[in-house]
């Protein structure tokens, strides 16, 4: 088996104050679980209004691994994200939700698969979400698709394993950021390994995928991708293959 990676938890949040502490502490221990001794929680507070980075700060205090890193408003979920693995120290990154609807342990369902030129994303079995999300779904990445060809079956999945270069220097602010990640790991040559986890019924807070400003945001950064894509292309964040390869690949 290779050597399991130092990971970098991001887990992006916005008023998600009844569940974060939680969240947080259970990443953790799932980590600490699995054997990984070089790890950290970056909870990305995304302009939270009602309490969210609090919390966290408060759980930092007796577990150092967990910290906040604050937006003072709110820039959006890609936004969230480029902070997190801009500011992660690991080398590779595990991307969740911070709303409850996964559950960390399950990292043991994608490790067996990282690598250093690997990407192993998460698709939700089943997807407990609303039928207008799951509409919604269906219809942006028709389009998607069309424009750029076969993607993941779950782009948006918000469970993801990958080396923390692969997610440095990207552009979206909004949920186009999922399918930027993506095509360029498709682009770049990373191996894309697809593992079905768990999904659960939101128990608190707001979603906000199907916010009409959060589809549109989406649909722009899409034209946007399609007339610049030079972030798919960035030799930057092309894998390590030499390094898979002393890892028993």
């Amino acid at each position: 088996m290779s050597p399991l990676p130092s990971i970098s938890a991001v887990l992006p949040a916005y008023n998600e104050v009844a569940v974060i502490a939680d969240v947080a502490r259970r990443t953790e221990q799932a980590l600490r679980a699995t054997g990984i001794v070089d790890l950290e929680v970056l909870v990305v507070d995304d302009g939270s209004t009602d309490g969210t980075g609090d919390a966290v700060r408060a759980l930092g205090e007796a577990h150092p691994e967990i910290t906040v890193v604050r937006h003072s408003h709110n820039r959006g979920y890609g936004a969230a994200l480029r902070s997190g693995f801009e500011a992660a120290r690991c080398d590779a990154v595990f991307v969740m939700d911070s709303d409850a609807q996964f559950d960390p342990a399950d990292i043991h369902l994608l490790l067996p698969h990282y690598r250093a030129d690997t990407m192993v994303a998460g698709y939700r079995s089943p997807r407990n979400d609303s039928l207008l999300r799951r509409a919604n779904h269906t219809a942006f990445f028709t389009v998607v698709r069309a424009l750029f060809g076969p993607s993941l079956r779950d782009v948006n999945c918000a469970f993801k394993l990958f080396p923390r270069r692969l997610g440095v220097g990207l552009r979206s602010s909004g949920a186009m950021i999922s399918t930027e990640l993506a095509l360029r790991a498709r682009h770049l040559g990373y191996l894309i390994v697809e593992v079905p986890v768990p999904h659960y019924a939101r128990t608190a807070g707001t979603p906000t995928g199907a916010n009409p400003r959060v589809v549109a945001r989406a649909f722009g950064e899409l034209w946007q991708l399609r007339r610049d894509p030079v972030t798919l292309r960035d030799k930057a964040a092309a894998p390590d293959h030499d390094l898979g390869a002393e890892r028993g690949r």
